[in-house]
């Protein structure tokens, strides 16, 4: 649906060496989702409970990107406001996580599954008005104290024709990357603090992973093309070390920027393995039990698709913050497998949630 002049000018993104402003369309992607590779700038965003929205932007910056390097946009200046440090909430607590990763190993001990994300959500009251809290002052906020390569704000007001969203990420995980005919996705499974050993536990779960992305990219790879550029590699990012796999595939002939490409490209990998589990479709049906709160765009897909260029860049929504009806919210979680300890998952959230929640919270947290 076209949208007035009044319209466009609401909404704006801002990716790692892209900003878009100004909503022309929106489209349900799960239905309409040939429309993304006919052409125009696209702002997606991916719940991982399925729902997949696509906002087409009038304007599309990508001037702040020369010879490969991002400058970022001169700092607003604007001061955010967040929560008390003491208001956030846990969907999970300590005892109910841990029961959550006996659940889990129970089911890999019986054959069921070989590994589940298990994740919870944390939120705290933040009022705002409709337009949501200030998303520029926040994402600054985080660009200082938690730099992250596929960073990224979505601010879109709801209009009366079509949904609005309120995203601000520090993801690190590349979920999806297109370049013409060439495909790349970065899983991330195996989490440390720095100094610290990954655990033979975190090599499993990334070389599970791995796995499970070549078979996902497979379905719609052009056959032999498949291959593992990076494996098992360990990469720093603020405050914990990360494993990291990368699979590479060219696309098969007849999904390059055809209708048919981004039906089959997310409906054979979403939601991102990382986040969900292997076999993907027990580990769905676990998380379902096992967890109390909606992940949202929290483990789904964020980023943007250029028909035009014939690009896209797709980040795993970790690390994200979202805000609605007046939450604030933020998810957290662990791969588990069979040699999970209950109490080093927990920690292991608890390490992914600290350093962005104090950045988040009124009251800055020195960890």
């Amino acid at each position: 649906m076209i949208h007035t002049d009044a319209e466009r000018a609401a909404g704006s993104a801002e990716f790692r060496g892209v900003r878009a402003h100004g909503v022309i369309e929106h489209i349900d992607a799960r239905a309409e989702g040939h429309r993304l590779a006919e052409g125009g700038f696209w702002v997606v965003v991916g719940d991982f409970d399925g729902r997949i929205d696509a906002w087409r932007m009038g304007e599309v910056d990508y001037a702040d990107a020369v010879g490969g390097e991002t400058r970022p946009a001169p700092p607003s200046g604007r001061a955010w406001s967040g929560p008390p440090a003491d208001a956030w909430e846990t969907s999970l607590d300590r005892s109910a996580y841990m029961r959550g990763v006996a659940h889990i190993r129970e089911d890999i001990r019986n054959g069921s599954v070989y590994q589940v994300n298990l994740c919870r959500v944390l939120s705290a009251p933040l009022p705002a008005g409709p337009d949501g809290p200030d998303a520029v002052a926040l994402s600054e906020r985080l660009a200082i104290g938690n730099p992250a390569r596929h960073a990224s704000r979505i601010a879109i007001p709801p209009s009366g024709s079509y949904p609005g969203t309120w995203i601000v990420s520090a993801s690190p995980e590349l979920y999806l990357s297109v370049d013409g005919e060439k495909v790349r996705s970065s899983p991330i499974k195996g989490t440390a603090a720095p100094g610290t050993a990954m655990l033979d536990k975190d090599v499993a779960e990334n070389v599970m992973i791995t796995d499970l992305v070549r078979n996902d990219l497979s379905h719609v790879a052009d056959p032999g093309t498949v291959a593992v550029p990076e494996l098992l590699a360990e990469h720093e990012h603020p405050g914990l070390t990360h494993l990291e796999s990368t699979v590479e595939a060219s696309l098969a002939p007849h999904y390059r920027w055809t209708p048919a490409m981004w039906p089959a490209l997310l409906g054979g990998t979403f939601p991102p393995g990382s986040v969900s589990g292997a076999p993907k479709s027990s580990a769905l049906r676990i998380i379902e039990r096992e967890e109390t709160a909606p992940r949202g765009p929290y483990c789904g897909a964020i980023g943007w698709i250029d028909a035009d260029a014939r690009r896209a860049e797709l980040a795993v929504g970790i690390r994200t913050f979202w805000w609605s009806d007046g939450l604030l919210r933020f998810g957290t979680g662990a791969g588990i497998t069979w040699g999970s300890d209950p109490a080093g998952e927990w920690d292991e959230t608890e390490l992914k949630a600290r350093r962005l929640i104090g950045l988040a919270s009124t009251e800055i947290i020195d960890r």
